[in-house]
């Protein structure tokens, strides 16, 4: 489910038990990353898959890229792998109006 950057922070953060999740490469998320987000990269094919099967399916899942193009297809790929919550950025890490946290 695609939601805006206040909807999609709003509901992270009321939830307990939810996951930012980063699937840009891991030299875009060194750029910059939204706080707490860890980073898988969807350009890995299986081993993406892989790493999606190491997490909690019944955690909520708050998905984001650079522009809301990977993470909708990471959603896709989660929802077909059982994830029953995950939520995509619309707009992406480009529209993201927060705080960016650089390494």
């Amino acid at each position: 489910m695609d939601l805006s950057q206040n909807d999609w922070m709003t509901n992270f953060k009321k939830e307990t038990d939810s996951v930012i999740l980063d699937v840009r490469t891991s030299a875009e998320f060194e750029d910059g990353f939204i706080e707490n987000a860890i980073n898988i990269d969807i350009y890995k094919g299986q081993g993406f898959i892989y790493e999606l099967e190491n997490l909690d399916k019944n955690k909520s899942y708050y998905v984001y890229c650079k522009a809301g193009g990977r993470s909708a297809q990471a959603c896709s790929i989660m929802k077909e792998l059982g994830f029953q919550n995950t939520f995509n950025l619309a707009g992406g890490i480009m529209n993201w109006e927060g705080e960016i946290i650089k390494r």
